[in-house]
């Protein structure tokens, strides 16, 4: 049996075809007891609404915009080159993708941009967040002009947005901890961590989460209070040639944040045994840490993956449809031994061949 057309819910509804078309793609302009004879009609023809015909008569147009954090985070910079693969792919499909830039943990500067938004015609924003009530009232302001808001890598405040796209960051850092209680076996040892805020969602939750399980588990570990470190790595450097002097007895450094470099850097200065060392995130300085034994474990959270995601959940709410079923997106975890090709590796061998 052929699935109803448009057509078909026009004669039902005892409307004409234009009006039925006015109502099922909420062009307005309709009387509310036509609306009503048109949603009577859908419903009883099970008639499904083809999303990428009315986009194609619309000349629809997907105009995204993704507020990423500002400056040379390694990680950040490999969403930016995501993002623009990502776009540049689906730009036939008449999707567009601008990338601002708002300043790292800085609440202020994210409540700024996002005002700034209101004013702009998007469909469709990703946002790394923050945790603030002063971001509420521009993401209820964006939401009510029609804006989809998903929050990507970090959350925003959840009741302000539509979908989350990244890992299970209690997951994650639960994970670290596993790994570290591993490494000590059954012996006692103190941990220091470092975080970049606590205004982001993700590194306080993968602190939390890390805690719990040292606490639960590994008892015999103490984690000291974290080092605050803004994701800078001249601020890791510091800090960790600072700690690694004073606190000899640390077993093991976890980074829940960005600005790595400095941390490696610090540790390959170390005459005597390295702590066990566990960081977030596979870019180039941390693949090359990993290969040259100055730290011992990477989660990475397939960057992506989450983009390529942020894309799909943008477009589906942005056409009313339902979120497609996407599985949890679980970190990934490296060690020496499981690395995967180096694409930068790859093109420059391709370059010379």
């Amino acid at each position: 049996m052929p699935s109803p057309t448009l057509s078909d819910v026009a004669q039902a509804a005892g409307v004409s075809y234009a009006t039925a078309d006015r109502v099922i793609n909420n062009r307005g302009n309709v009387a509310a007891k036509s609306i009503a004879k048109v949603n009577e009609a859908v419903a009883a023809l099970g008639y499904v609404r083809n999303v990428a015909a009315a986009n194609l008569s619309r000349k629809r147009v997907y105009r995204l915009a993704f507020l990423i954090p500002k400056g040379s985070n390694a990680f950040f910079n490999r969403i930016r080159d995501q993002i623009a693969r990502v776009a540049d792919h689906q730009s036939a499909e008449r999707v567009t993708a601008e990338i601002i830039e708002v300043s790292a943990f800085a609440v202020a500067s994210l409540e700024d941009s996002l005002c700034e938004l209101v004013h702009q015609d998007l469909d469709g924003v990703a946002i790394v967040g923050l945790q603030s009530e002063r971001l509420e009232k521009p993401l209820a302001a964006l939401r009510e002009k029609g804006v989809a808001v998903i929050g990507l890598v970090s959350d925003l405040p959840q009741g302000f947005r539509s979908a989350y796209i990244g890992i299970d960051n209690i997951v994650a850092g639960r994970t670290a901890a596993r790994m570290v209680g591993m490494a000590h076996a059954d012996s006692a040892g103190v941990v220091q961590t470092f975080v970049g805020s606590t205004d982001a969602h993700d590194h306080v939750e993968r602190l939390q989460g890390f805690c719990e399980v040292i606490a639960k588990d590994y008892p015999q570990i103490t984690v000291r209070d974290p080092i605050m470190t803004k994701d800078d790595p001249a601020v890791l450097l510091a800090q960790t040639r600072a700690l690694l002097s004073q606190e000899p007895d640390t077993s093991a450094l976890y980074n829940v944040g960005a600005g790595n470099s400095g941390l490696v850097q610090a540790i390959g200065a170390i005459q005597s045994n390295r702590p066990f060392c566990v960081v977030h995130e596979l870019v180039a300085h941390s693949r090359k840490a990993l290969q040259e034994g100055l730290i011992d474990l990477v989660i990475d959270q397939r960057p992506d993956v989450e983009i390529s995601r942020a894309f799909t959940v943008l477009r589906a709410l942005i056409d009313e449809r339902d979120l497609p079923p996407l599985a949890d997106l679980m970190p990934t975890i490296y060690v020496q031994d499981n690395l995967p090709a180096d694409p930068l590796t790859d093109m420059m061998r391709a370059q010379a061949t």
